[in-house]
């Protein structure tokens, strides 16, 4: 585990006490696996029903990792000793020295996890905790009036980049400038930025409804962007295509993308849309991806540093400046807890 001793430490390995998304759900079946995510190495398992519990990969006898281990439902016996680890950190069984101070511990740090439209999310508690509350998705993702594909990949470099990248409207008119749904528009525009009841939303003035106009970033315990793309005739049935984003920290150099790629459909020309989607614009939306992923793959570590930015980094400019602040907020705690 990461030794945070710094509130830019603390952000690049992602806030404490804030849900996070790490993995499609489809990662996790009849074995443990081990993730690397938040600074961290991570073991996720199912017990026979299904059940999912994440736990450090660390047992707490000797450090050796549990997802080596053999599951016992809601516990993992370590492969190395056979120390028993239940889903809270408790260990329940020391075979090798029975009665021994290690067990009824809590000697291990525990995650709360839920699955949600094919995700797998998990609570980044600064300590263990017994309850982690809940998160809020946005209305694409809970609504039955949407239907909603998750594309999930991994790029390298920070993922604060990616971040910034999202919460960029105008690079879509020049990147993206051949896409079939970002073609159109003007390519000079003035933003402004508009308060929002989670957060806020970075918009260009006059221009609504052509181009990738707008995105809002939000706080509802889980942190995430969206954004709307107007389609062409030839997208299919429904409104604007909707991509809702959340990004989270690998390692330094390695960021888990999260993109649920969303439209308001329903009946026929939900089945429509999906069908449309799978065999015709899925690539095409992959194509765009790709470049954005060409260009931040390929940006120094220290680009950010030496930055002349102007009107239209208004909006990634608030949001650094946002979560900087809620990273020396929480450093400034977790260092009066340890005082």
């Amino acid at each position: 585990m990461i030794k945070i001793d710094s509130p830019d430490t603390l952000l690049a390995n992602g806030l404490k006490d804030t849900w996070y998304a790490i993995c499609p759900s489809n990662f996790i079946a009849d074995k443990p696996v081990s993730l690397r995510r938040l600074g961290m190495k991570l073991v996720f398992w199912r017990d026979e029903a299904g059940k999912l519990y994440a736990l450090e990969d660390h047992c707490p006898h000797r450090g050796a990792p549990l997802s080596r281990g053999i599951l016992l439902g809601d516990r993992i016996a370590c492969g190395y000793h056979g120390v028993q680890v239940r889903a809270d950190g408790v260990v329940t069984n020391v075979p090798g020295s029975p009665g021994c101070s290690l067990e009824g511990k809590r000697a291990a740090r525990s995650f709360h996890v839920v699955e949600r439209n094919g995700a797998v999310f998990l609570y980044n508690s600064a300590t263990n905790v017994d309850q982690a509350p809940d998160f809020t998705l946005p209305e694409e993702l809970v609504s039955d009036e949407y239907a909603a594909f998750l594309c999930y990949t991994e790029w390298r470099g920070d993922y604060r980049y990616v971040i910034d990248n999202v919460m960029d409207p105008m690079h879509g008119t020049y990147l993206h400038k051949q896409s079939h749904s970002m073609a159109e528009g003007s390519s000079v525009a003035e933003f402004g930025v508009r308060d929002t009841e989670h957060g806020f939303v970075f918009e260009k003035k006059g221009q609504r409804g052509v181009n990738f106009d707008w995105t809002e970033w939000a706080n509802t315990g889980l942190h995430w962007l969206r954004l709307e793309i107007p389609y062409p005739s030839t997208g299919g049935p429904g409104g604007s295509f909707a991509i809702v984003g959340t990004y989270t920290p690998i390692s330094e150099n390695l960021a888990a993308v999260f993109h649920w790629r969303c439209r308001k459909v329903s009946g026929w020309q939900r089945h429509a849309w999906q069908f449309l989607y799978r065999n015709r614009l899925e690539a095409r939306h992959w194509a765009v991806l790709e470049q954005d992923r060409e260009v931040l793959e390929v940006m120094e570590p220290d680009a950010n540093q030496r930055e002349n930015l102007y009107q239209h980094d208004i909006g990634l400019v608030r949001l650094r400046r946002h979560l900087r602040n809620l990273a020396t907020e929480q450093f400034e705690q977790l260092k009066g807890k340890t005082a």
